[in-house]
């Protein structure tokens, strides 16, 4: 619509309303006013050109053709050198070159360089009204004259829609669809490349190819000549052989003819009968040698054969196996992979599953794989890639640091679909098994202090509430209890496996030592008038056992029948004594770790080694501490209300804490350590058992 109902040089203002009262205004040149108004000679009405009617500027700001000016000068009677402008009337002197010299009119030259370069917009009319513009419903797609249309567009409703001229809808869409080509032709000129580089690629793999087959059979060739030159010494050493066996036969013979000849000489001057007898006598002793002589001791046979077993045809058949192509239809646009939360100092795996470019699954492996894992600060996590040979592959790392990680994966040098990811790290170690909750029966445990890990990975639980042990299986099955015998009076503060892979307790009220098979038989049973308060033990590879006693301060050794044989430390805190000692555990070496409120390590004969720093100022207590198949240390500690696991290398170096965050643990005791570097925990706080990953 049209507001003001003024026009001003060819110039209509255009309001349109939008929903929410929106005013969105536009401008709409009418073009024949435009052109009559400023591209017009004012004198003969021609439109300007470059040509005759090219527009000069006059003094007065007057702008007339070229022709008008030199017919007016033309019809000058007099010769003045003036003429009157022919729009104010002005005298206008004539320039020394003539109308020429007049200077051109730069304004409405640049407009008529601007008119020539612009498409002239066709502004739709409708067919019913032709003074109408038919206008554009952007919330409905519609064209509708605001004279035809009736319903919503029509009404108050038509507020609700967003509605422009149709001409400029149609420019609009216009230049969205050059956009789209535009994008469309980048894209495509991207394809063109990709897939010309691919190409390039597939020569290059060729050539290398094809120059390893060359060198593969060119060594196979090699293998061939060398056994062609070792049967062909074959047959030298054969025939050197014969020859020399044949030639020591002719010099034999040789000799023998010498010495005949030899002694044939001077025999017609020889007159004594008896001599020459005896010469006779001699050759024909020779004649009977010459008999054996005759006969080659050696014969000429020698022939080749390769058919006298299998080999030909193994090698046959091994060589129709040589070599082999390696060829892969994934599409790694459509290969996808499954990334899960990881967690620091962890094992994480992310899958990879590969597609061909139909989408079908594929079952087999060799592909390239690349995976390039950074942390937020840009540093590179070492990955590990698997080939499963079905398809699929598994990426391997462990993160050292929290943060959200990015991971590159790509295929033939292509990027799967959705590459780069994001994985999320965090410092937050959560259980992966729990069992257990305040009770009796099978699947309940009441203040459970202890916990040992047989060579199957069984797990033997104290239940001293209850007065039994629980045993779990791997996956954390329950299976059977053991009885009480060496667990009255709810007393039973400590348990460990024996070389025997049987099982050893102590009671700290009837002060004895107790070991039991795996189905709670009684193997044996100690005590020792020493004991105070026998709270934890371990036996060690010889079969020893070590009783740590909270009560005494003292960690005592005894051989395999019950005999004390050592004392370690007293109460105190200086390095060597204890205070409150709540865990004792032996390492490969068969030294002894001591738990208190610090770790202290002693050797196999008591002699102390070392502290292991505890990695924090905070002061605290520890609850357990067990050693891993590969010498790591772990350790509960709880300091402020706060517990966790503490994880230590060999040597003792604080690695990292398992905190589970989610599960948090309450006055955790006793623990053990399970193979593939796993760890089940006793939260006594919590009636329970948890099983942490550590790597």
């Amino acid at each position: 619509m049209n507001l003001g109902g003024s026009e001003r040089n060819g110039i209509s203002g255009t309001v349109l309303l939008k929903m929410s009262s929106t005013l969105v205004e536009t401008v709409a040149i009418n073009y024949e006013y435009f052109n009559d108004s400023f591209l017009t000679c004012g004198t003969c009405l021609c439109q300007y050109d470059a040509v005759n009617h090219s527009p000069k500027l006059l003094p007065c700001s007057h702008t007339v053709c070229k022709s008008c000016l030199e017919r007016i000068t033309e019809a000058q009677t007099r010769d003045t050198g003036t003429f009157r402008c022919p729009i104010c009337r002005e005298t206008i002197t004539i320039p020394r070159g003539g109308v020429v010299a007049f200077p051109p009119s730069f304004i409405v030259n640049q407009l008529l360089d601007l008119v020539a370069n612009q498409r002239r917009d066709i502004v739709p009319k409708c067919s019913l009204h032709s003074n109408q513009e038919l206008l554009f419903c952007e919330t409905c797609d519609t064209v509708y004259c605001t004279e035809c249309v009736v319903g919503e567009h029509s009404s108050r409703g038509a507020s609700e829609h967003t509605v422009i001229p149709f001409s400029i809808a149609i420019k609009r869409m216009s230049e969205i669809l050059l956009y789209k080509a535009q994008l469309c032709t980048k894209n495509l000129n991207n394809a063109c490349e990709n897939v010309t580089e691919e190409m390039r690629k597939l020569e290059n793999n060729y050539d290398r190819t094809m120059d390893a087959v060359n060198r593969s059979f060119q060594d196979l060739v090699s293998l061939l000549d060398k056994r062609r030159q070792e049967v062909l010494q074959m047959v030298k050493k054969v025939r050197d052989e014969k020859k020399k066996v044949l030639q020591e036969q002719l010099d034999i013979i040789q000799a023998e003819k010498d010495q005949v000849h030899g002694e044939c000489q001077g025999l017609e001057y020889q007159v004594e009968v008896r001599n020459i007898t005896k010469k006779i006598s001699d050759l024909n002793e020779k004649l009977d040698m010459t008999g054996t002589l005759s006969e080659p001791r050696e014969n000429a046979f020698m022939r080749y054969d390769y058919k006298h077993n299998t080999a030909l045809r193994d090698y046959l058949a091994a060589l129709n196996q040589f070599g082999k192509v390696k060829v892969s239809t994934t599409f790694p646009a459509l290969s996808t992979a499954v990334v899960e939360k990881a967690t620091t100092h962890l094992r994480s795996t992310v899958t990879i599953t590969t597609v061909d470019y139909h989408g079908n699954p594929r079952t087999s492996g060799c592909d390239p794989v690349v995976a390039d894992l950074h942390t937020e600060r840009g540093d590179v996590v070492e990955t590990g890639i698997k080939d499963n040979e079905n398809g699929t592959y598994d990426i391997t790392f462990i993160p050292r640091v929290s943060g959200c990680h990015r991971l590159c994966v790509s295929i033939f040098d292509r990027p799967i679909k959705d590459s780069p990811f994001s994985v999320i790290v965090t410092d937050h170690n959560n259980p992966v098994m729990k069992f257990g909750s305040h009770g009796s029966s099978n699947l309940q445990l009441t203040q459970p202090v202890g916990v040992a890990v047989d060579r199957q990975d069984h797990m033997y639980i104290l239940d001293t509430g209850n007065s039994r042990i629980k045993v779990l299986n791997p996956d954390g099955d329950f299976l059977r209890h053991i009885g009480q015998s060496g667990l009255e009076n709810q007393s039973g503060t400590g348990i460990t496996t024996t070389p025997s892979n049987n099982i050893a307790v102590v009671n700290w009220r009837t002060k004895y030592v107790t070991e039991l098979n795996s189905q709670g038989m009684l193997v044996k049973k100690f005590t020792s008038p020493e004991f105070v308060e026998p709270i934890n033990l371990a036996v060690n590879s010889k079969g020893e056992y070590i009783v740590a006693d909270n009560g005494a301060g003292k960690v005592f050794v005894f051989d395999t029948t019950g005999k004390m044989s050592n004392k370690i430390g007293s109460k105190g805190d200086k390095p060597g004594q204890f205070k409150l000692i709540s865990s004792v555990v032996v390492n490969k070496k068969d030294e002894i770790i001591v738990a208190d409120n610090r770790l202290q390590v002693f050797s196999k004969d008591g002699k102390f080694l070392q502290e292991i720093p505890s990695g924090t100022n905070t002061k605290g207590q520890y609850g357990g501490v067990t050693v891993d198949r590969h010498g790591n240390i772990l350790a509960t500690r709880t300091e402020k209300g706060k517990s966790y696991v503490q994880v230590f290398n060999a040597s003792g170096k604080l690695l990292f804490m398992i905190d589970s965050s989610d599960d948090k643990l309450k006055r955790p005791s006793g623990l053990a350590a399970a193979r593939d570097f796993q760890v089940v925990v006793v939260d006594l706080g919590n009636d329970c058992i948890k099983k942490f990953r550590y790597r």
